[in-house]
């Protein structure tokens, strides 16, 4: 091994150890869930944008994978038909579990040890779609995204009696599904006759090119057996209004609900009457039913928990600045939607899923706790002397597995209506590279690797490559990878309708030729902007090396500046002195 190469290996191995330590730390597992205070889940971040909302008539989903340890691989699968009498093997799901590479990706081992012996009825035919850790888009444009909202204690069921999984029901959705309505029934009929646990509370934005529901899933407690004749979950799903935005931060959306409306309702039979029997709602009080306040109450607002709970209040206010929702709102009372002041583009989405409170006190990066390289990755919060103080949980963490923002529209054909653009790792350091609805496969460095073992072949390291390095002299780093970012990202933002026009013209001819061009679009660009990844993080290593900037054209080499505020910090801390002036001789 040369010495340039052994230099190589050993900063691989540091990079590996750094992200364990500083980026892994957060992750606790409490019923396979990343819980923060009171037990509130914090794993993913929802945005829902219905057509009149977007600026060009699109609806749009989106999904953090906001984990840190989990499986980070993507896959295409594709359509099928199928033999009569053939059955659908069902599995298990962890949505955490994980196995060494050396044993098998994910996907391969659910295959292996997650059957859980039971089977349904296959259908004839089963849709092309793309997944991760959960269905994101098939070939009908037909979308999610999903968080974790929790539920009651006394409902969750790990039982292995309950057939279905929240990922279970995205898969078959996939395969199933050509709309939001059918995906919703679909799901929920399942539940209902062979049982939903595992998972806690559930939630998934459902979207296709008309309209986007949130659906809520809860267990029904560990003594459900499909004897009972009883459903085996409750569930409920509401529609975003065409022309308002909502979210999901891990925590329940619906609040009071009107079955009679079915148009923008859907739940199932025993929606309330499961309330009443586990004493969760008391209609003798007079009070509507509540569906959040039943089964997954929360407490706390913004203000009152320094933006730990801010999600949901920072998102509002962003959109809808002129709703003029005070931080101090409880969560429980924000609205399950609003009318956003402007129509939001993809790219104010991607903004929005970048958010780490800029400007406002909860900025991470803000003062002491961001160093004097301005990082919002420094401080997560902590205990002292006995006192807790939280940090803001922004809708970008540095412990995302993926993003999706998944756009439908119905003016295209659907292999180029639908696109998922989907970026690796954490958004502010990652490129959101488009995948159509029409791929027919995506590059196989989607689906390999994993968190303990360097990789170069798996498209993710790329990336976490150019995020380590940004972490040491993050106020510098940064705008180098905004350049990037501008280049790859807004340059293929740029460049879908010529790519789209093409691909409708060929589809007029023959729908065969557009799959065919959109799948080599799709795979070539994305394997552009890895090597471009690669590429960033090898100049941000020499030009931060050493805690200076090194020029490489010109062949200098500077030092970064700190703030004043963070030099005066040091001497008031440190009790420094200041050198004692020289008397000059006169």
């Amino acid at each position: 091994m040369t010495s340039k190469a052994a230099l190589r290996l050993l900063g691989f191995s540091l990079l590996l150890t750094f992200l364990v330590l500083v980026f892994g730390h957060t992750w606790t597992i409490s019923q396979d869930l990343d819980i923060g205070m009171e037990g509130i889940p914090e794993g993913c971040t929802v945005i829902l944008v219905g057509k009149d909302a977007s600026t060009d008539g699109s609806v749009m989903v989106t999904h953090t994978a906001d984990c840190g340890i989990c499986d980070w691989t993507f896959r295409h699968i594709p359509a099928a038909d199928h033999e009569p009498g053939a059955v659908r093997r069902i599995y298990h799901i962890n949505q955490v579990r994980t196995w060494p590479p050396d044993v098998g990706q994910k996907w391969d081992m659910i295959l292996e040890e997650g059957y859980t012996g039971f089977d349904i009825p296959q259908v004839p035919r089963t849709y092309a779609y793309v997944h991760g850790v959960f269905g994101y888009m098939n070939e009908h444009q037909l979308a999610f995204g999903e968080s974790t909202v929790g539920c009651q204690r006394k409902m969750r069921n790990s039982t292995p009696t309950p057939k279905f999984d929240i990922t279970m029901l995205t898969l078959l959705a996939m395969e199933r599904c050509q709309t939001a309505r059918e995906a919703i029934e679909l799901m929920g009929g399942l539940s209902e006759k062979y049982g939903y646990g595992l998972d806690s509370g559930e939630m998934l934005a459902v979207a296709d090119p008309r309209e986007a529901w949130i659906f809520e899933i809860m267990p029904v407690g560990p003594l459900w057996t499909p004897d009972s004749g009883k459903p085996g979950a409750v569930w409920c799903a509401q529609r975003v209004p065409d022309d308002h935005v909502s979210f999901c931060p891990n925590e329940s959306r619906i609040g009071e609900i009107d079955l009679e409306d079915q148009e923008n309702f859907m739940a199932s039979p025993n929606v309330i009457s499961f309330a009443v029997e586990q004493k969760l709602y008391d209609p003798e009080k007079g009070e509507p039913f509540n569906w959040k306040k039943a089964y997954s109450p929360t407490q706390g607002s913004a203000a009152d928990t320094q933006a730990r709970r801010g999600r949901l209040w920072r998102l509002f206010d962003l959109v809808a600045p002129s709703a003029k929702l005070g931080a101090e709102t409880p969560n429980m009372d924000l609205p399950f939607s609003v009318r956003p002041d402007e129509k939001l583009s993809l790219q104010d989405v991607i903004a929005l899923m970048r958010d780490k409170y800029q400007g406002t006190s909860y900025d991470p990066a803000a003062g002491l706790r961001g160093g004097p390289f301005q990082n919002p990755n420094y401080y997560g919060g902590f205990q002292v002397e006995g006192e807790r103080y939280n940090g803001a949980r922004c809708v970008s963490v540095n412990k995302v597995e993926y993003t999706t923002v998944a756009v439908c529209r119905d003016w295209l054909p659907d292999p180029i209506g639908g696109v998922v653009w989907l970026s690796f790792g954490a958004q502010d350091t990652s490129c959101y590279m488009p995948i159509y609805a029409g791929t027919t496969r995506i590059p196989r460095s989607f689906s390999i690797g994993d968190h303990w073992h360097f990789d170069r072949e798996s498209a993710r390291w790329a990336f976490d490559y150019v995020d380590f390095h940004t972490q040491v002299v993050y106020s510098y780093a940064i705008e180098d990878v905004k350049t990037w970012q501008k280049q790859w990202e807004d340059g293929a933002i740029d460049r879908a309708p010529a790519i789209e026009k093409t691909a409708l013209e060929l589809h007029r001819q023959d729908p065969g030729l557009a799959v065919e061009f959109l799948t080599d679009y799709t795979n070539n660009y994305a394997e552009k902007v890895i090597d471009a990844w690669w590429d960033l993080g090898d100049r941000l290593l020499v030009k931060y090396n050493h805690f200076r900037i090194y020029d490489a054209e010109k062949r200098r080499s500077g030092a970064l500046k700190v703030p004043e505020w963070w030099k005066k910090a040091v001497i008031e801390h440190d009790g420094l002195k200041p050198l004692k002036k020289e008397k000059r001789q006169p």
